[in-house]
């Protein structure tokens, strides 16, 4: 069964058995399409192909994935809830710095933990134009969630407080510049190392809102 994200690191409810069953064909569908692109290339592999190397119609694919892209992309979607709900559960009194810190590393400490795996998603993403605007589209909503979090955490609570929007963004920027970077080493470079590196740049900025 091919590894999902959420596997190891997620804080969601224990699932139901029809639950499992509906992941592990999402997972033999991702599992078939990412041995197809790697073989073929992104845009050559059709969802026709996807589905019969999976062992499903194409109407079944469809039933858990609007597009080729999705089927891809989704295999890291669950980051963003997982850093929300992170960022959550640290004390109100902690540096913004220190919890969006630990938030964005449970997303990266997953990949690390998954390094063959992940490193191949990743890497078909940030270098496929099409997965990476899916992608973008997906962290542009994170923001949101993570930016509605730090807004609850502060004092203010003022929905028309720039601070939570921007906290966010600069976050959600050097877990981007560290996903590159781990991935243009092809996974040689410590992903903890650069998330320190890259929160020693932006600490100061987070902590001064």
């Amino acid at each position: 069964m091919a590894w999902r994200y959420d596997v190891s690191v997620s804080s969601r409810p224990e699932v139901t058995m029809a639950q499992r069953k509906r992941q592990l064909v999402a997972d033999e569908l991702t599992e078939a399409a990412l041995q197809l692109l790697a073989l073929k290339g992104f845009d050559t592999v059709t969802i026709d192909e996807i589905a019969a190397s999976a062992g499903v119609s194409k109407r079944t694919f469809f039933r858990y994935f609007a597009s080729k892209e999705d089927v891809v992309v989704q295999f890291l979607a669950g980051m963003g809830a997982d850093m929300r709900a992170q960022l959550a559960e640290r004390a109100t009194g902690e540096p913004p710095s220190a919890a969006l810190r630990r938030a964005v590393w449970v997303a990266m400490a997953a990949c690390a933990d998954h390094s063959d795996r992940a490193l191949r998603v990743v890497q078909l993403i940030l270098r496929t134009p099409a997965l990476h605007a899916r992608f973008l589209e997906h962290q542009a909503r994170w923001r949101d969630d993570l930016a509605e979090e730090l807004t609850h955490r502060r004092e203010s609570g003022r929905e028309d407080d720039l601070y939570p929007r921007m906290a966010a963004g600069m976050a959600l920027t050097a877990f981007d510049a560290v996903l590159h970077r781990w991935s243009d080493s092809d996974g040689a470079e410590d992903p903890a190392g650069l998330i320190d590196q890259a929160f020693a740049v932006i600490a100061p900025a987070l902590d001064a809102g």
